[in-house]
């Protein structure tokens, strides 16, 4: 029998929607005409007595793109992986030290296109049991979880604004704790909250 988190997941990622952009909340603005760079991120929910968690790094501060923000694991998409599936769980277990046989694949969320122009395949997956998590240090400052609850609830989005190279830039927010999520997490994040919503 399928519990009821798995089953809710399930359904979500079974709502037909369009991709969705860092450019959502931001009109008149786009990355058209700009080559996109393939990229996979895992959200991982991981299904403890407590309650379901999400799985949420915070990027070392010394990265090219996206220091010290709060991500997904997950990253580029090689040539030598078979697709965004395989790039997620090998970028999940070089980032945290996850072993791709622990993860259950749901299914996959609409491309997101960043404005740092990367277009991102998230994909759903499932652990269950213990997990110590390990993060790849020259990549990773931390490796925490988050309530599923809390990212699946539209209230605890807002939208915020900030100055980025010259130009006001809207973005979801979902804070939690010490943690501010935000930018393209967030708004994969709310995107899934929405179609759980429907």
């Amino acid at each position: 029998m399928t519990d009821p988190v798995t089953a809710g997941l399930q359904l979500a990622l079974s709502c037909p929607a369009g991709p969705s952009s860092d450019f959502d909340l931001n009109p008149g603005t786009s990355s058209r005409g700009k080559a996109l760079r393939p990229a996979a991120v895992l959200v991982l929910v991981w299904l403890r007595p407590e309650g379901a968690t999400l799985i949420l790094t915070k990027r070392s501060s010394h990265l090219k793109h996206h220091p010290g923000q709060i991500a997904f694991p997950g990253g580029k998409v090689d040539d030598t992986d078979a697709g965004p599936k395989a790039a997620a769980l090998r970028e999940t277990h070089e980032e945290i030290g996850l072993p791709p046989d622990r993860v259950t694949i749901l299914g996959a969320l609409p491309m997101h296109e960043t404005v740092t122009g990367f277009a991102i395949t998230p994909i759903v997956g499932l652990i269950r049991g213990g997990f110590d998590p390990m993060p790849e240090a020259g990549e990773v400052d931390e490796v925490f979880i988050v309530p599923l609850s809390h990212v699946l609830d539209p209230k605890q989005f807002s939208i915020q604004q900030r100055r980025w190279m010259g130009e006001l830039r809207r973005y979801y927010a979902v804070p939690y704790g010490p943690h501010y999520i935000w930018g393209a997490t967030a708004r994969i994040l709310r995107g899934l909250a929405d179609r759980v919503q429907e």
